[in-house]
Protein backbone atom coordinates (compact mmCIF):
# COMPACT_ATOMS: atom_id res chain seq x y z
CA UNK A 1 0.00 0.00 0.00
CA UNK A 2 1.52 3.46 -0.93
CA UNK A 3 0.14 6.51 1.12
CA UNK A 4 -0.10 10.01 -0.10
CA UNK A 5 -0.41 12.70 2.44
CA UNK A 6 -2.03 16.07 0.82
CA UNK A 7 -2.78 18.90 3.21
CA UNK A 8 -5.53 20.02 0.66
CA UNK A 9 -6.88 19.65 -2.53
CA UNK A 10 -9.97 19.93 -4.17
CA UNK A 11 -10.88 16.38 -4.61
CA UNK A 12 -9.05 13.21 -3.58
CA UNK A 13 -10.95 11.30 -5.71
CA UNK A 14 -9.83 13.55 -8.40
CA UNK A 15 -5.99 13.62 -7.45
CA UNK A 16 -6.30 10.09 -7.84
CA UNK A 17 -7.85 9.97 -10.51
CA UNK A 18 -5.89 12.36 -12.53
CA UNK A 19 -2.61 10.40 -11.23
CA UNK A 20 -3.99 7.11 -12.69
CA UNK A 21 -4.07 8.63 -16.18
CA UNK A 22 -0.70 9.58 -16.11
CA UNK A 23 0.63 6.26 -14.53
CA UNK A 24 0.74 3.55 -13.42
CA UNK A 25 -0.62 2.97 -10.10
CA UNK A 26 0.30 0.53 -7.14
CA UNK A 27 -2.65 -1.40 -6.34
CA UNK A 28 -4.47 0.23 -2.98
CA UNK A 29 -2.58 3.38 -3.47
CA UNK A 30 -4.14 5.80 -1.14
CA UNK A 31 -4.64 9.59 -0.97
CA UNK A 32 -5.99 11.87 2.17
CA UNK A 33 -5.97 15.13 2.79
CA UNK A 34 -6.53 17.29 5.86
CA UNK A 35 -8.50 19.76 3.91
CA UNK A 36 -10.99 18.80 0.74
CA UNK A 37 -12.24 22.30 -0.99
CA UNK A 38 -14.70 20.31 -3.37
CA UNK A 39 -15.26 16.98 -2.18
CA UNK A 40 -18.01 15.12 -3.88
CA UNK A 41 -20.54 12.72 -3.07
CA UNK A 42 -23.08 10.74 -4.77
CA UNK A 43 -24.78 12.15 -8.22
CA UNK A 44 -22.99 15.41 -7.84
CA UNK A 45 -23.95 16.22 -4.28
CA UNK A 46 -21.05 17.85 -2.05
CA UNK A 47 -19.45 16.54 1.00
CA UNK A 48 -18.62 18.84 3.54
CA UNK A 49 -15.52 18.42 6.10
CA UNK A 50 -14.02 20.93 9.01
CA UNK A 51 -9.90 21.00 8.26
CA UNK A 52 -7.91 18.55 9.88
CA UNK A 53 -10.78 16.45 11.73
CA UNK A 54 -12.11 14.23 9.33
CA UNK A 55 -10.81 11.26 7.65
CA UNK A 56 -10.62 12.05 3.92
CA UNK A 57 -9.08 9.05 1.63
CA UNK A 58 -9.36 7.87 -1.89
CA UNK A 59 -7.94 4.42 -2.74
CA UNK A 60 -7.44 2.66 -6.34
CA UNK A 61 -8.42 -0.73 -6.77
CA UNK A 62 -7.60 -2.57 -10.41
CA UNK A 63 -8.18 -6.06 -11.66
CA UNK A 64 -10.69 -6.99 -9.33
CA UNK A 65 -13.85 -7.02 -11.56
CA UNK A 66 -14.37 -8.69 -14.46
CA UNK A 67 -16.97 -6.50 -15.96
CA UNK A 68 -19.10 -3.48 -15.67
CA UNK A 69 -22.12 -5.64 -14.51
CA UNK A 70 -20.00 -6.25 -11.09
CA UNK A 71 -19.73 -3.10 -10.21
CA UNK A 72 -21.81 -3.13 -7.20
CA UNK A 73 -19.96 -5.80 -5.92
CA UNK A 74 -17.30 -3.35 -5.10
CA UNK A 75 -19.56 -1.25 -2.96
CA UNK A 76 -20.60 -4.23 -1.26
CA UNK A 77 -17.33 -4.81 -0.50
CA UNK A 78 -16.44 -1.55 0.66
CA UNK A 79 -19.11 -0.14 2.67
CA UNK A 80 -18.73 -3.67 4.83
CA UNK A 81 -14.67 -2.99 5.17
CA UNK A 82 -15.76 0.89 6.99
CA UNK A 83 -18.50 -0.70 8.61
CA UNK A 84 -15.94 -3.50 10.20
CA UNK A 85 -13.27 -1.34 10.93
CA UNK A 86 -15.32 1.21 12.68
CA UNK A 87 -16.49 -2.24 15.10
CA UNK A 88 -13.06 -2.91 15.86
CA UNK A 89 -12.51 0.82 17.34
CA UNK A 90 -16.56 -0.42 19.18
CA UNK A 91 -18.35 2.05 17.41
CA UNK A 92 -21.77 1.24 17.95
CA UNK A 93 -25.37 0.53 15.94
CA UNK A 94 -23.91 0.38 12.85
CA UNK A 95 -25.82 0.27 9.51
CA UNK A 96 -25.29 1.02 6.26
CA UNK A 97 -27.75 3.54 4.65
CA UNK A 98 -28.49 2.64 0.71
CA UNK A 99 -26.28 2.68 -1.56
CA UNK A 100 -23.24 3.66 0.89
CA UNK A 101 -23.98 5.79 3.64
CA UNK A 102 -22.63 4.41 6.61
CA UNK A 103 -24.97 5.14 9.99
CA UNK A 104 -24.05 5.10 13.70
CA UNK A 105 -27.97 4.85 15.25
CA UNK A 106 -29.88 7.35 12.97
CA UNK A 107 -26.81 9.92 12.27
CA UNK A 108 -25.04 9.92 9.13
CA UNK A 109 -20.77 9.27 10.01
CA UNK A 110 -19.55 8.84 6.70
CA UNK A 111 -20.08 8.51 2.86
CA UNK A 112 -18.68 6.26 0.13
CA UNK A 113 -18.30 7.50 -3.64
CA UNK A 114 -16.82 4.93 -6.04
CA UNK A 115 -15.75 6.52 -9.37
CA UNK A 116 -14.81 3.38 -12.22
CA UNK A 117 -13.55 3.25 -15.25
CA UNK A 118 -13.76 0.60 -18.15
CA UNK A 119 -10.84 0.21 -20.48
CA UNK A 120 -10.44 -1.02 -23.80
CA UNK A 121 -10.19 -4.65 -22.46
CA UNK A 122 -13.30 -4.72 -20.37
CA UNK A 123 -11.41 -4.51 -17.06
CA UNK A 124 -12.47 -1.77 -14.58
CA UNK A 125 -10.44 0.14 -12.24
CA UNK A 126 -12.19 1.70 -9.41
CA UNK A 127 -11.42 4.84 -7.00
CA UNK A 128 -13.61 4.55 -3.69
CA UNK A 129 -13.55 8.24 -2.14
CA UNK A 130 -14.57 7.81 1.92
CA UNK A 131 -15.39 10.45 4.08
CA UNK A 132 -15.21 10.16 7.32
CA UNK A 133 -16.18 12.21 10.50
CA UNK A 134 -13.77 11.60 12.94
CA UNK A 135 -13.06 14.32 15.55
CA UNK A 136 -15.05 17.06 14.32
CA UNK A 137 -17.77 18.04 16.71
CA UNK A 138 -20.01 20.95 15.32
CA UNK A 139 -22.82 20.10 13.14
CA UNK A 140 -25.16 22.78 13.72
CA UNK A 141 -26.30 22.89 9.78
CA UNK A 142 -26.26 19.39 9.74
CA UNK A 143 -28.83 17.64 12.02
CA UNK A 144 -28.82 13.82 10.35
CA UNK A 145 -25.00 14.18 10.99
CA UNK A 146 -22.06 12.85 13.87
CA UNK A 147 -18.89 12.00 14.41
CA UNK A 148 -17.27 8.90 15.94
CA UNK A 149 -16.00 11.55 18.82
CA UNK A 150 -19.80 12.89 19.44
CA UNK A 151 -20.85 9.55 19.18
CA UNK A 152 -18.68 8.02 21.68
CA UNK A 153 -17.35 11.09 23.51
CA UNK A 154 -13.33 10.33 23.02
CA UNK A 155 -11.11 11.38 19.86
CA UNK A 156 -9.27 8.94 17.28
CA UNK A 157 -6.85 8.28 15.73
CA UNK A 158 -7.18 9.05 12.02
CA UNK A 159 -4.34 7.03 10.49
CA UNK A 160 -4.72 3.86 12.75
CA UNK A 161 -8.39 4.12 10.93
CA UNK A 162 -7.50 4.45 7.71
CA UNK A 163 -5.00 1.32 8.15
CA UNK A 164 -7.62 -0.58 9.53
CA UNK A 165 -10.17 0.22 6.85
CA UNK A 166 -7.41 -0.48 3.97
CA UNK A 167 -7.23 -4.07 5.79
CA UNK A 168 -10.51 -4.68 6.12
CA UNK A 169 -10.90 -3.47 2.34
CA UNK A 170 -8.02 -5.94 1.28
CA UNK A 171 -9.77 -8.61 3.18
CA UNK A 172 -13.32 -8.71 1.36
CA UNK A 173 -12.02 -8.37 -1.93
CA UNK A 174 -9.97 -11.69 -1.58
CA UNK A 175 -13.46 -12.65 0.26
CA UNK A 176 -15.55 -11.49 -3.12
CA UNK A 177 -13.24 -13.28 -5.23
CA UNK A 178 -14.43 -16.24 -4.01
CA UNK A 179 -17.29 -16.25 -2.00
CA UNK A 180 -19.56 -12.73 -2.87
CA UNK A 181 -22.45 -14.16 -1.84
CA UNK A 182 -21.53 -14.09 2.04
CA UNK A 183 -20.48 -10.08 1.91
CA UNK A 184 -23.87 -9.96 0.03
CA UNK A 185 -25.78 -11.30 2.56
CA UNK A 186 -23.94 -9.43 5.48
CA UNK A 187 -24.61 -5.96 3.18
CA UNK A 188 -28.27 -6.87 2.94
CA UNK A 189 -28.78 -7.92 6.92
CA UNK A 190 -26.72 -4.57 7.86
CA UNK A 191 -29.04 -2.05 5.99
CA UNK A 192 -30.61 0.81 7.84
CA UNK A 193 -34.18 0.48 8.20
CA UNK A 194 -34.07 -2.75 6.92
CA UNK A 195 -37.75 -4.47 7.39
CA UNK A 196 -39.22 -1.20 8.98
CA UNK A 197 -42.00 0.54 7.47
CA UNK A 198 -40.62 3.64 6.78
CA UNK A 199 -41.85 6.43 4.57
CA UNK A 200 -40.45 7.32 1.55
CA UNK A 201 -40.66 10.21 -1.47
CA UNK A 202 -40.48 10.25 -5.02
CA UNK A 203 -38.97 12.15 -7.98
CA UNK A 204 -42.81 13.83 -8.05
CA UNK A 205 -42.46 14.98 -4.28
CA UNK A 206 -45.27 11.52 -3.75
CA UNK A 207 -45.10 10.61 -0.25
CA UNK A 208 -45.54 6.44 0.29
CA UNK A 209 -44.84 3.78 2.76
CA UNK A 210 -42.51 1.23 2.02
CA UNK A 211 -40.63 -2.05 4.00
CA UNK A 212 -36.62 -2.81 2.99
CA UNK A 213 -36.05 -6.04 1.34
CA UNK A 214 -32.64 -5.95 0.57
CA UNK A 215 -30.61 -3.99 -2.90
CA UNK A 216 -30.98 -6.35 -6.10
CA UNK A 217 -27.07 -7.54 -7.57
CA UNK A 218 -27.09 -3.94 -10.25
CA UNK A 219 -27.83 -2.07 -6.83
CA UNK A 220 -31.69 -1.18 -7.01
CA UNK A 221 -33.70 -0.67 -3.26
CA UNK A 222 -36.05 -3.15 -2.99
CA UNK A 223 -39.22 -1.99 -1.47
CA UNK A 224 -42.24 -4.08 0.07
CA UNK A 225 -44.94 -1.30 -0.81
CA UNK A 226 -48.58 -1.21 0.68
CA UNK A 227 -49.87 -3.56 -2.36
CA UNK A 228 -47.30 -6.28 -1.57
CA UNK A 229 -45.50 -5.61 -4.42
CA UNK A 230 -42.08 -5.70 -4.80
CA UNK A 231 -40.26 -2.30 -6.61
CA UNK A 232 -37.04 -1.74 -7.46
CA UNK A 233 -35.42 2.17 -7.29
CA UNK A 234 -32.29 3.39 -8.83
CA UNK A 235 -30.08 6.08 -6.68
CA UNK A 236 -31.67 9.33 -6.11
CA UNK A 237 -34.97 8.23 -7.35
CA UNK A 238 -36.37 7.85 -4.22
CA UNK A 239 -35.53 9.50 -0.31
CA UNK A 240 -36.19 8.12 2.81
CA UNK A 241 -37.70 10.24 5.58
CA UNK A 242 -36.44 9.80 8.76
Amino acid sequence: MKLIKLDAIDSTNEFLKGLSNKQELENFTVVTAENQTKGKGQMGSVWTSEQAKNLIMSVFVRDLLLGIDQIYHLNVAMTLAVIQALESFHIPALSIKWPNDIMSYNFKIAGILIENSLKSDGSVSSIVGLGLNVNQINFDDLPKASSLAVICGTSFDKEEILFRIVEKMKNNLEILKKQPDLLWMDYRNRLFKKAVPMPFKDNSDRNFMGIIQGVSPFGKLQLLLEDDSIVEYNIKEIQMLY
